[in-house]
């Protein structure tokens, strides 16, 4: 949503980019514990324990919320 109204083309696919980052890694982490895909060690966004990976998904999340805040033109 934040992608589609975003201002410039660079914000849009900086949104959509980060916002499918964070999705793909959810569902292969998700796979990973349901047995459909072998264990590669890519941490649950969010809840797994790590600092170096909440420290780039907070990264992704204030770019994100940045594209979202700048969308409009005064």
């Amino acid at each position: 949503m934040i992608a589609t109204k975003a201002r410039d083309n660079i914000g849009a696919l900086l949104a959509a980019g980060l916002t499918a980052t964070i999705f793909w890694q959810a569902v292969i982490n998700i796979a990973m514990t349901s047995g459909a895909l072998p264990v590669v060690g890519i941490t649950l966004p969010f809840l797994s324990y790590g600092g170096s990976s909440m420290l780039a998904l907070m990264a992704a999340i204030g770019l994100i919320m940045n594209v979202s805040m700048r969308r409009f033109t005064f």
